[in-house]
């Protein structure tokens, strides 16, 4: 099935320049880019985005980290796309993701994890429409 996802290529990725090397690594496993800027994260935005962690006492950190220098947003596709790109990451803490996934070679810990994925249908939905218009993105 032919879906569409969220990635941000996080502070960390930016501040490292290895959004290309990224990108790039999703080019390779077949997926096309539909959509794609560079933002600025407000703290509204931010709250929206993270709503699930919104009330916790980290949510600062996050907020001010997310905010932190302009971020790209971008919009992928291809064949189940959202399993395969959370695999290609790895688990949220690069710390414990494996050698060969992209948070494995080039994160540094659970917040400075290079990219945020989507992890549903649902999900992707909701945070590509937050984002983008209907008319930014495109099918490839």
């Amino acid at each position: 099935m032919i879906q569409q996802t969220l990635i941000i290529f996080k502070p960390d990725c930016m501040a490292k320049n290895l959004m290309g090397q990224v990108l790039a690594r999703f080019e390779k496993e077949g997926f096309t880019l539909a959509a794609c800027k560079m933002t600025v994260l407000t703290d509204a935005l931010l709250r929206q985005h993270y709503s699930h962690i919104a009330d916790k006492p980290f949510f600062p950190s996050v907020a001010g980290f997310m905010g932190s220098r302009p971020v790209v947003v971008a919009v992928l596709q291809g064949e189940n796309i959202i399993v395969r790109v959370r695999d290609l990451l790895g688990p949220t803490d690069s710390l414990a993701a494996p050698k060969g996934t992209i948070r494995g070679d080039l994160g540094q810990d659970k917040m400075n994890n290079i990219c945020h994925a989507s992890d549903s249908p649902e999900a992707a939905a909701a945070e590509i429409a937050r984002f983008f218009a209907s008319s930014e993105v495109f099918s490839a």
